[in-house]
C-alpha cells in the first residue's frame, strides 16, 4: 500500500509536529521491541518512511499518523506528545496542530486528548462548499461522536449515509471507512471526539 496521499490531506509544515512525532513513534516502537520492518508490517506503511519520520524528516500525512496509532493502539494525541497526566492541561490554539487542509480551506484541528483510560481525541472540523474528508478505518472497536455546529454534514459509514443539520450530534463506529462532505454552499462546523479502546 502506497504512503502518497492527496496534498490536501498533508498536516502543515509544522516542524514542532514533526519532531514530536519522530521522538514518539521512535520511542513506542522501542518500548514494544518492533524493529522498524515489524512497525512498517502492522502499520501498512513503507519502512523508508518510517525511517523519514523517525528522523523527523518526514512530513506524513493524517491517514499515516492514524495507520501508525492504529499499529501502537494509542489516539493521535499521544503520538504528537508524551502522555502526562496532570490535573489541568490547557491547549492553547497555537498548540493545536491542523492534521487535515481541504483544497478550499477546510481544516481539521485536533484540539485535546487523552491516552488513559481510553483513548480519546478531541476535534474542530471546517469545510468549504463542496469539500470532503475520507478516513479508513481505525482500530477495531474505535467509536466517533460528532456534533454539527454549523451547516448541514454528510456522513457515510460502511455504505450507510446520515445528513445531519446544525444542532444534531451522531454516534457512530469509526473502525469502518468513513467520510464527511459539505453538499452544502455554506460552511460546515463541526465538533468530533474519537474513542479508541
Amino acid at each position: 500500500m502506497s504512503d502518497s496521499t492527496a496534498a490536501d490531506d498533508r498536516p502543515g509544515d509544522d516542524r514542532s509536529v514533526m519532531e514530536a512525532v519522530a521522538t514518539r513513534a521512535r520511542a513506542l516502537r522501542k518500548e514494544r521491541g518492533w524493529s522498524l520492518d515489524a512497525l512498517a508490517a502492522r502499520a501498512r506503511v513503507s519502512k523508508g518512511m518510517l525511517v523519514a519520520l523517525e528522523n523527523g524528516r518526514s512530513n506524513p500525512n493524517l491517514a499515516t499518523l492514524i495507520r501508525l496509532c492504529d499499529a501502537f493502539a494509542v489516539p493521535l494525541t499521544d503520538l504528537l506528545q508524551a502522555p502526562a497526566t496532570p490535573l489541568l492541561a490547557p491547549s492553547p490554539p497555537e498548540e493545536q496542530p491542523v492534521l487535515w487542509t481541504g483544497p478550499d480551506g477546510g481544516s481539521g484541528r485536533l484540539l485535546t486528548g487523552a491516552a488513559q483510560p481510553v483513548g480519546a481525541e478531541l476535534w474542530h472540523w471546517r469545510l468549504a462548499p463542496g469539500e470532503e474528508h475520507r478516513s479508513e478505518a481505525h482500530l477495531a472497536g474505535t467509536v466517533e461522536l460528532l456534533h454539527v455546529l454549523r451547516g448541514t454534514l454528510t456522513v457515510t459509514v460502511g455504505g450507510q449515509e446520515t445528513v445531519l443539520p446544525r444542532g444534531h450530534g451522531l454516534r457512530m463506529a469509526g473502525d469502518h471507512p468513513h467520510g464527511y462532505a459539505n453538499r452544502t454552499g455554506e460552511e460546515v462546523v463541526y465538533t468530533g471526539v474519537v474513542l479508541v479502546p
